[in-house]
């Protein structure tokens, strides 16, 4: 191929930490077996031990899709039932890597395609990957890497998108723009998400109408001209970046639902380390690991610590959260959501979440508490390693979670005015 892959650059150096990693990627994830994979495994390990293994712990479903034609069935806590006593697949070890399906072999590499341009992402369900991709300055940095590198490049996902849809058909153009907004490091986090609401806004208004748009290649050409670059002007951007700092918000209603998303997916993830790290952000913050006090109290101690957390870290918060918002436009679609004002919501809900998370970490508090008698060099490395399992556990646990995101769809609604400030509720979390 011509076209070399591109890599975020912390992507292409991860080396997986196997049994050195704090946790495993073979607890608590739901992981389909291709049709095409299920004959491979059934073909490797045909005539030996695991043969009758593989049958009873891979769940066919033959009226599933090509690419859910089977699920492996997780054991009671949530653990893959071919993972052995050192946290390796008993199946890759005996029989390598081309049984194992598509999942398997590439988490927590996320491969994409844009138009004929290969990219490989990463998943921050994953410890190490969450440690390179947080805590790297350019680790988002998009560069070319050779084809081996690429894991199954045939199964690299495509943009989706009805063909001729301009969404899909410009999704590089627009996803450029949203990553430069993000990228406007002179402005707080949270205008950055208010620039692109507004942006999606105003592109929805156009080509997610009630009435599809009829409009030909050439006038869209002539809309996306007149109406991205203006988005890179610093004096509009300041002018949008003054009306959102004028706003005040209360922030309870959202403490309350968010703590509600973490409740709902502590009763039913898998895995040791989820529900500790719930109940204490929760009895932190609420004083109960039921959340039963005040929600306005709640989010008033988070934005104290955040102040705190702001004023002695803030370039770290920004590397944290810069690298967070940028990856997700890397390693989800926004074509995948019904508008682009919606996606960005889910991005801000997925953001005061993390926000919510890591200032509610007990850990966090006694941070603050300790400062004094600490360096900064000491502060900083105790809040990385808060900052690492915070995402990555909600990313693992909470953001890809199918009745979370069922619920972030829904209070999205249809787009609009109504959606945008719902989206900007979030983002002044």
């Amino acid at each position: 191929m011509d076209v070399l892959p591109r890599f975020a650059r912390s992507v292409l150096e991860f080396q997986c930490l196997a049994d050195r990693c704090e946790d495993t990627c073979c607890v608590g994830l739901r992981v389909p077996v291709s049709e095409e994979r299920l004959a491979r495994l059934r073909e490797g390990v045909a005539g030996t031990p695991d043969a009758q293994r593989v049958e009873a712990l891979v769940v066919s479903q033959p009226e599933g899709p090509p690419a859910e034609r089977a699920f492996i069935q997780m054991g009671a806590g949530g653990a893959c039932p071919f993972l052995d006593t050192q946290k390796f697949c008993s199946l890759h070890r005996k029989y390598g890597e081309r049984v194992l399906p598509d999942g398997c072999a590439t988490f927590p590499r996320i491969v994409s395609k844009v138009g004929e341009q290969v990219e490989v992402a990463g998943s921050l369900a994953c410890p190490e990957m969450a440690r390179r991709l947080l805590l790297t300055p350019d680790a988002l940095e998009q560069v070319p890497g050779p084809w081996e590198a690429v894991p199954r490049p045939e199964v690299a996902r495509p943009f989706p998108g009805a063909p001729g849809d301009v969404y899909a058909a410009h999704a590089e153009r627009i996803r450029a723009t949203a990553l430069g907004l993000l990228r406007q490091q002179g402005f707080p986090l949270v205008s950055r998400l208010g620039f692109l609401g507004q942006l999606a806004f105003q592109l929805d208004s156009v080509f997610r109408a009630e009435a599809p748009f009829a409009g030909t290649p050439e006038q869209v050409e002539q809309i996306l001209e007149a109406w991205l670059p203006p988005f890179e002007a610093q004096d509009r951007l300041e002018a949008m970046h003054r009306d959102f700092s004028a706003l005040e918000v209360p922030g309870g209603a959202s403490a309350e639902l968010l703590a509600s998303m973490l409740k709902a997916r502590r009763a039913v993830a898998r895995g040791e380390r989820f529900k500790p790290f719930t109940d204490g952000v929760l009895a932190s913050l609420w004083g109960s690991e039921e959340a039963e006090g005040s929600s306005d109290a709640a989010w008033r101690e988070a934005t104290a610590r955040w102040a705190w957390l702001e004023a002695t870290h803030g370039a770290r918060l920004e590397q944290y959260f810069l690298n967070y918002t940028v990856n997700q436009w890397l390693r989800a679609p926004f074509t995948e959501a019904p508008n682009l004002l919606a996606y960005v919501f889910r991005l801000a809900v997925r953001v005061a979440m993390m926000r919510m998370t890591l200032a509610g970490h007990p850990a966090v508090a006694a941070l603050r508490a300790q400062a004094p008698g600490l360096s900064a060099e000491e502060s900083q490395a105790a809040l990385d390693r808060v900052a690492v399992e915070c995402f990555y556990l909600v990313s693992r646990h909470v953001e890809q979670a199918p009745d979370i995101l069922s619920l972030v769809w829904n209070m999205a609604g249809a787009g609009g005015g109504e959606t945008l400030g719902k989206l900007i509720l979030f983002s002044k979390f």
